[in-house]
Parts: C-alpha cells; structure tokens; sequence
C-alpha cells in the first residue's frame, strides 16, 4: 500500500470495447488496491454499462464520463463496438478522436503521473507529456501477434502500411529469432491488411494508430507472462525500443453476486453431466455472414453436442429455418449479454468454441476448457495456430482463400476435441496448463511489479 505522499494518479483510458474496457478496469482495480487513486475515462453510455465497482474500491477509482461526438455514419447510441457491425467500427473512431480536446481538458485540470492507453489513442501520448505526465501502452493481446507486425516505427509511414514479409504470407519476419509457424494465413492476410492499411472515416489507418501509440509511450505492458511462449518478450523489448513490461494473465475471478441472467443459465446447466456442454461465443466484435452463421448452426445441430451459444445476432442475418425447435433442449441460443466466466467455471462445461480473442483464450484455459477454435479477426488467427500447436485445442479446418468453413467440419471438430479418444491430448493438455493460467499468486507477482515500476518511473512529483 502506497503512502499518503506517494500515492500515483493514474488515468486509464482504453479503446471503446467491452474486451477492451474490462481488462483495462481490472487494471484500474490492481492499482486501486495499492492505494493509488485512479481516473477511469470512457464515454457516458459506456461507463453506465460497466460491472458495478467494489465498495472497497469505489472510493479510489474514478469514473470519468466522456460526451462521444456524433459522426456521420455512427448509429444513434452507438458507444462501443458491440453497438455496430465489425465494418462500422471506423466510424467509432472518427467519433473517439473528437474526444481529444475533452480529455486534454480533463488531464489538464490535473495532471496525472501516468496516462494507460489503448492501440488507437496516437493523440493521448503528446498531449499527456505536454502535461508533464508519463504514458504506458498497455496491449490485451498475446505477446507474438504484435511481434509479428514488426517495428511500430515503420507503421508511421504516410504511404501506407509495410508489406507483408518477403516469400509470402507464410515467411517467417526476420526480426523473430527462433522457429516459429505462428503467421497470418492467406484469408487473414488479406483482411488484415484491407482492415488496417486502408483510410476510412477516421482517416487514421489501424496501423498508424498502433504504431503512433506505442512509439509515442514511455514503457510497453502487456497481459502476458514469461511461463508460457515467454520467448516473445525478449522480441517485443528489441523492436519497440523500450521497457516491456507484462502484468500477468489476469487470471478471472467468479463473481459473488448472482445477475438475474445467470439463475436461468445456471438451471440449464446443471441438468448437465460433466463437462458434456461446448460453450460457443464469438465475441463482441465477430460479425458473421449468413453463410458463416449457417454453417456453425448446422455444425452444433450435426455435433449432437448439448451447447450454450452466446450469440450476438447481426442485423441482417438469421438463424437457418427450425433450427431452434429442431434442436430442443439440447442446446441454448442466448442473444443477451452473458455471464461468460461463470459459465465456463460451470462444472457441465467440456469445451470452448471460440474465436481465440486472447481475454477468452486465457479464461477458457484457466478453467481447463480445450478450445475448438474458429478465429475471424486481428491477432485470432496467429492465437489459433500457436495453441493448436501446443495441443490446447483444434481449430476447425478452413478454406485457406476464402476462410470459409462446413458444417461437417464444425461438428466432426466439436466431437473430436469434446469426447473423442484421440481428442484426450487437448483435453489433458489444457488441464495441465489450467495451473500456469489460473496461477492468481503467480500472476498478482507481475501485476504488482508494473505497480512498482509506475511508482518508481513517475515523471510529476505531487
């Protein structure tokens, strides 16, 4: 605990999505414990939509309400990227960068000792030095997929992104010293590339965003830890140029509270058999074709499989004809928000589909979850292939053009990795790494050395 004269202020500011927002909150509560005072900023409709603040807590962290401008294009009380389909996010941030002149005000009324931001915040690092206040990029992704982008100082270049690596998609960057087969696939590739390289409504590439707010920060964290693929960091620290600091897996907890949401769950759960249920969930910002969201329905049906698929339903795309009535009570379509760690705590849980965002990576594997894996977005594809490398789990095979799958495919995957014989390997394999991922002592030890180095690295003396 951090005395009277030594406690920090720390604003925490991240990108507006929830799998953005709730690792940066868990940050906040880390750095509250140790009696610092955070200010916690977002916009209003996100900061009303956050899980409520321990009492302990409450009085140390500070939830600063930002008014979004509205832009042309951006749908009425759209605030987070659950609020739009994945290829209107770039009107969310053209809205996010008309906030710098609200959070300039805010951070000069009083200058914290650290900025935490996010990936497309290139404009928070200038104007918190200009305040005298020190800046730490803090990244929710894995360590490998930001060394596979390289150096973010060749992300500034006005002309457009860096091409992909010499010999294809495939070469391995030159820059990584060890083996590895962790890559962009041709289909990921190029959405990859038309996402982050090309202009938009913003006109910030996603590439510039990223480059601009790492080179900008004093210091590197990440959500990661040197006990599984430690390798990377040692990568991280030589392109960026920069302190790398990892703050743990930030292993989750259950929550004690019981939201109405989870008493119906819960009742469907436990007429289960252990771990006889996959829980499906594509996160918040898969936004699936209707071809894509057949295909996975039929596959659950075909699987046999009791399932619980959290769903976020697009809006121009449905569910195939009966597919509900057809299957029954064996399975669960639920389009509200659910209680995700709950469920995969859940004691009738066998298995995790799921897009491989790294948050639901490391609560899956923390339970023990094996993973059958169906990545679409960002750094989901290189975490498919480096955990099925590691037998965690089994990614559904994909048309390597096009990224397109088949029912077949879905339910032969489910069925391998959920009860199968030779699906034992990720089921004993994800077990044994359960102890590393949920390791709270061993993850609140790194957690608690970020703590020490923002409380000896602080730039403004109170």
């Amino acid at each position: 605990m951090a005395t009277d004269d030594r406690k920090l202020h720390v604003v925490v500011f991240p990108w507006l999505a929830f799998g953005h927002m709730i690792p940066f909150l868990e940050l906040s509560k880390s750095i509250a414990r140790k009696g610092h005072r955070v200010s916690f900023v977002s916009t209003t409709r996100n900061i009303d939509r956050l899980p409520k603040l321990p009492p302990t807590l409450s009085p140390l962290i500070d939830l600063v309400k930002l008014t979004l401008p509205r832009v042309d294009g951006l749908p009425e009380n759209a605030e987070a990227t659950t609020d739009l389909g994945f290829d209107e996010s770039h009107y969310l941030k053209a809205a996010f960068d008309l906030l710098e002149p609200q959070f300039t005000r805010f951070i000069e009324s009083s200058p914290p000792d650290w900025v935490i931001h996010d990936y497309a915040h290139f404009w928070v690092p200038p104007a918190a030095h200009k305040f005298g206040s020190s800046c730490a990029f803090f990244l929710i992704m894995s360590g490998w997929f930001p060394a596979l982008a390289g150096p973010p100082s060749a992300m500034l270049d006005p002309a457009g992104p860096p091409p992909p690596p010499p010999g294809g998609p495939n070469a391995q960057p030159k820059w990584i010293p060890f083996p590895t087969d962790v890559a962009l696939r041709p289909f990921q590739m190029k959405r990859m590339m038309a996402l982050a390289g090309s202009a938009n409504a913003s006109g910030i590439s996603d590439l510039y965003r990223h480059g601009a707010s790492v080179v900008g920060s004093d210091v590197f964290a990440l959500r990661y830890c040197r006990e599984f693929e430690g390798q990377w960091l040692a990568v991280l620290e030589n392109l960026n140029q920069k302190p790398v600091i990892p703050v743990g897996l930030m292993p989750a907890s259950v929550p004690e509270d019981s939201p109405s949401e989870w008493v119906t769950i819960k009742e469907w759960l436990d007429k289960r058999p252990a771990e006889t249920v996959v829980y499906v969930a594509l996160g918040s910002e898969v936004s699936l074709t209707q071809e894509e969201l057949s295909e996975l329905a039929h596959g659950l049906e075909l699987s046999g499989v009791p399932f619980f698929w959290a769903l976020k339903k697009p809006k121009s795309v449905k569910l195939p004809d009966g597919f509900e009535d057809r299957i029954g009570d064996r399975g669960i379509v639920w389009s509200n928000w659910a209680p995700q760690v709950r469920i995969l705590a859940h004691s009738s849980v066998g298995g995790f589909l799921t897009h491989c965002g790294w948050s639901s990576t490391i609560e899956g594997i923390q339970f023990g979850r094996p993973l059958i894996m169906l990545p679409f977005l960002v750094d989901q594809g290189p975490n498919a292939i480096l955990l099925r490398g590691r037998k965690l789990g089994l990614e559904v095979p994909r048309n390597e053009t096009d990224g397109s799958y088949k029912r077949n495919d879905v339910a032969e995957t489910i069925r391998l990795v959920m009860s199968s014989a030779d699906g034992r390997i990720y089921r004993e394999k994800v077990r044994e790494m359960s102890a590393v991922f949920g390791d709270r002592e061993l993850h609140d030890g790194y957690m608690n050395n970020f703590i020490g180095y923002l409380e000896e690295h602080r730039k403004k003396q109170e």
